[in-house]
């Protein structure tokens, strides 16, 4: 017996802490497909095949827990497998293993389409109910019929919700399947479950469901307990259904379906009185049928279902509009191609891009296009479904990325003289927003990571103490906006919900701007959605709507009322409840599309949840829109906002649960490989997120003794939670910096990464990435961490000494993390020497006067300047990269630990300042100036009427 036969072809993966189910199945099949193979080849080979027997019937049994949920291969074709299995032909069994194999792993399977519908509708109904689809492909000639007869409409599956039996499941399916035409839109095919939570499993587990038609006669409990599934089931189960029978049953699942994945199309079949339920239905169901006497008019509402969400009006117009010989008298002589085609010297672009994107330039608002500045076509209603698929009330698109949609909301939202608190770390388009609006910043201060070099979040408890703060000085009434940034770049997402319910109970009348630029993707995954803005702003209306929660502030109100209102600790010490009568809910989130999702570069949305924006916002904002937006905007860019918007409502879950997945993923590879983690280590929850915010307990995501950690609760409960697409890696045991390995994973492997501190890389994922692209990053940090060891077992004892110096003082003499210090009260308004906010605005443009500023270099000839006493002052918006945000901005008094800081950051890139000129400060004169104009003219502040 041959050496090849004797062992399989491969190792068999040990899966001992399988995150993600669709992984498992995946790597299940493809285990599989190796033991078949083994299998075979020892049977031919006349050896002992006890072990790869073994093996096969390991998988085949895992197997039997995963594929209910799917249609193809599905426990047909798997049960079909049993049994060439247990008759020992293992020769077709190895074939048609890897013919299947092959369908999932490339997603063929979902390009088979209508081929062959006569004779494979006549031998489905001859194979007493095997499915069509498994006839296809247990021919060993699939994939020669696949490349004949690929179909390229978009397939999804259906999940039909009833407890019967598998005969009448596959009636039904047959059914079903028997109207599909050639001239549908889509394909579609059916995947049964018989309870509650096998529903809720096959949701959750299945990303290719689309549709759902539940009928009342529901088991609740399901009888698969494959550990792999308990993270789905207690997903389900925090939603906390209602013990409930018969159709109350089926109407909960719609509910619990609706929060888990609302892009869903569900429908509801009952043998009762339809117009008992029709009523009681309201957004949950698409339609209500009584029976399934007509199984054409459920088929047309499937489809007619998928096709609201494939639908995308501008992306339409805009290829209709390309395809007409329309003559351009106008501008723009690069529509048509034109200008490029006649070029003698310009040729290579038309051949580097193609022509479609030429023929769909233009700046044609008519003939079928739109304005983006006064949508009422195309664009009007693209933005209404992004709306839709984000859970805004409206959505605005823009074209010039997040710095300028956030711009257009602080100016929309923010009068001269109102006061905004804001994080001090908040991305720098904002900081020159307020400088726009002429509003005061009173910043709040962060949480240090020093030992990382980063900040984390603005606990809640800080957002408290200065709301406090101001109403002690009288100026509550001023206070307009409350701006963080969810998530931050590091991962750090705060709960919205809950900072805005506690904030609202101080201050009724809070706009809330949430900087979601890096966090636009979490809509799309059950456990990240609940901390988006608008998720939460939609919770927070329906319970201030609720009698239950008014129920409930009753009860607090009276016990809260028998405190002391002037002690700090009353309101700092205990959850607070709004009024409901007096809340207003008004939020507002701007994402960058394109930096999560499919958009071009700049593409990015303003999501409104504000139940005032038609009374006191919408003209405002309309203004501010027409401010900053561009006459001229790229229309490549809103189709690709159109298309990315679709793309989300149909596979979004998918993506996102792939990404999140290939996280987790790399986590492992990093803990699990001897020489990555001797160099480098993934950063916990723990490490991020200090204990107090985390009353879960959450440490990690993935731990090598203990496994995987179930998150779910961390997301539900704690004040901070990290993403965990985010994988921030500390690479101080490298000897190298953040900055420096950034630069060398680009320049010699071709990994690019943006975001990195003094001792720290962050790695992404996001819904582009493949297993691949993981392995790639595994094996080029394998290599440089053994070029490492290699290079430290060969030094000298001087090199050996500079290394250690080296990773000395990137773990241990680490430079300090300001908070922002303060304005000078030159800068504040009415030269207040007690307030926090300062006038930005007053400092920016007092700058543009050259004879009142002066420079001051790094090192000893500003040490020189606060030795003498002076208080510095910024004459500019100081901004290393990274971290990206300004550590001065105009105004603002210049600290020892802010210099400090400078002096201490090895970046090359620090945007407003020059090294060969200094820090660019106010003269003594110019502040002293400043304070005395102030004394004389006061800044007037606008009441809410404008007066």
């Amino acid at each position: 017996m041959s050496g090849f036969a004797a062992h399989p072809p491969t190792p068999r993966r040990s899966r001992p802490h399988q995150y993600d189910a669709a992984q498992l199945r995946r790597d299940t099949w493809n285990d599989l497909q190796y033991q078949a193979h083994w299998l075979r080849e020892v049977a031919q080979q006349g050896g002992e095949f006890e072990e790869p027997r073994a093996a096969v019937a390991e998988e085949l049994e895992t197997l039997r827990h995963l594929e209910g949920y799917w249609a193809y291969p599905g426990l047909n074709t798997l049960n079909q497998l049993n049994r060439l299995f247990e008759r020992g032909q293992y020769e077709s069994l190895a074939e048609q293993v890897k013919d299947i194999t092959r369908m999932l792993i490339s997603d063929a399977y979902r390009t088979i389409g209508l081929r062959g519908e006569e004779s494979s509708r006549d031998s489905r109904r001859q194979s007493h109910g095997q499915s069509r689809r498994d006839q296809q492909h247990r021919s060993p000639s699939a994939d020669s019929q696949l490349d004949r007869n690929e179909d390229q409409r978009p397939y999804f599956e259906v999940l039909f919700v009833d407890d019967i039996d598998e005969e009448e499941h596959e009636q039904l399916r047959n059914s079903l399947l028997d109207l599909r035409r050639d001239e549908d839109e889509f394909i579609y095919d059916v995947v049964f479950a018989r309870s509650f939570e096998d529903a809720a499993i096959a949701i959750l587990f299945n990303h290719t469901i689309q549709s759902c038609v539940f009928r009342y006669n529901l088991r609740f409990r399901t009888q698969n307990e494959h550990p792999i599934f308990q993270r789905y089931l207690d997903m389900m189960r925090s939603e906390k259904p209602a013990r409930v029978y018969g159709m109350e049953r089926t109407l909960e699942l719609g509910r619990i379906s609706k929060i888990l994945r609302p892009e869903l199309d569900l429908f509801v079949v009952t043998d009762s009185a339809v117009e008992d339920f029709a009523g009681r239905l309201g957004n949950t169901f698409r339609r209500v049928f009584y029976r399934l006497d007509n199984y054409l008019e459920l088929h047309l509402s499937i489809l007619k279902g998928i096709r609201s969400r494939y639908e995308t009006p501008f992306f339409d117009a805009l290829r209709k509009y390309a395809q007409r010989p329309t003559g351009v008298f106008h501008a723009l002589p690069i529509a048509r191609g034109k200008s490029i085609t006649n070029s003698h010297w310009a040729k290579d672009m038309g051949k580097f891009y193609g022509p479609n994107i030429f023929l769909a330039e233009t700046s044609a608002t008519s003939g079928g296009l739109d304005s983006l500045l006064q949508p009422h076509g195309a664009i009007k209603r693209a933005q209404d479904l992004a709306a839709r698929a984000f859970g805004a009330q409206r959505t605005y698109f823009a074209t010039n990325g997040t710095s300028t949609a956030n711009k257009i909301v602080v100016q929309a939202l923010v009068r001269p003289g109102d006061i905004v608190l804001v994080a001090h770390d908040c991305h720098k388009s904002h900081h020159y927003a307020m400088v726009l609006a002429g509003s005061y910043p009173v910043y709040l201060d962060a949480y240090p990571l020093t030992e990382y070099t980063m900040y984390g979040a603005v606990p809640l408890r800080e957002i408290k103490h200065q709301l406090l703060e101001l109403k002690r000085a009288g100026k509550l009434d001023r206070v307009r906006m409350l701006l963080l940034t969810n998530c931050t770049f590091d991962g750090i997402t705060y709960h919205p919900e809950k900072i805005m319910r506690e904030v609202l109970a101080i201050k009724p009348d809070m706009i809330f701007l949430w900087d979601e630029a890096w966090f636009g993707f979490a809509a799309f995954n059950p456990t990240l959605r609940m901390r988006t803005g608008m998720y939460a702003a939609k919770k927070l209306r329906e319970d201030f709507k609720s009698e239950s929660y008014r129920a409930k502030y009753r009860a607090w109100r009276e016990s809260f009322d028998k405190l002391d209102p002037d002690d700090d600790a009353t309101w700092l010490d205990q959850t607070l409840m709004p009024d409901p009568d007096q809340a207003r809910v008004r939020v507002y989130a701007t994402q960058s599309t394109h930096k999560t999702l499919t958009a071009l570069r700049q593409g990015s949305m303003m999501h409104v949840h504000d139940q005032d924006f038609e009374q006191h916002a919408r003209d405002a904002f309309n203004e501010a829109f027409m401010t900053h937006t561009s006459t001229s905007p790229n229309y490549q860019i809103i189709a690709s906002l159109d298309v990315g918007r679709r793309q989300v409502e149909l596979e979004g879950y998918e993506m996102v649960q792939k990404s999140i997945s290939l996280a987790m993923t790399m986590r492992e590879r990093i803990y699990s490989h001897p020489t990555i983690k001797s160099c480098f280590s993934v950063l916990r929850p723990a490490d991020l997120i200090p204990e107090a915010y985390r009353p879960s307990g959450l440490e990690f995501y993935y731990d090598p003794d203990q496994g995987w950690a179930r998150m779910e609760e961390a997301w539900r409960n704690d004040e901070f939670a990290l993403d965990p697409t985010r994988v921030t890696v500390h690479v101080g045991r490298t000897g190298i910096d953040g900055d420096t390995l950034r630069h060398l994973l680009m320049d010699q492997h071709d990994i690019q990464i943006n975001k990195t501190s003094r001792n720290s890389v962050l790695f992404l994922t996001n819904i582009g990435m493949s297993r691949g692209d993981v392995a790639h990053l595994i094996e080029v940090l394998g290599r440089i961490g053994q070029e490492i060891e290699e290079r430290l077992m060969s030094s000298s004892n001087i090199d050996r000494r500079m290394h250690d110096n080296r990773v000395a003082s990137l773990t241990q003499d680490l430079p300090p993390l300001p908070n922002f210090s303060f304005f000078h009260p030159a800068f504040r308004p009415e030269s207040d020497t007690d307030s926090a906010e300062g006038d930005i605005r007053r400092a920016f443009f007092m700058s543009y006067d050259v004879n009142l500023l002066e420079h001051f270099k790094l090192g000893a000839e500003i040490d020189a300047a606060l030795a003498s006493g002076r208080e510095l002052v910024s004459a500019a918006f100081i901004t290393p990269y990274p971290p990206g945000f300004p550590v001065l901005v105009p105004g603002q008094v210049i600290t020892r630990d802010i210099l400090d800081y400078l002096l201490a950051v090895d970046v090359k890139e620090i945007h407003g300042y020059k090294p060969e000129y200094g820090l660019r400060v106010f003269t003594e004169d110019a502040v002293e100036q400043a304070q005395t104009t102030l004394i004389e003219q006061p800044v007037p502040h606008l009441t809410e009427t404008g007066e």
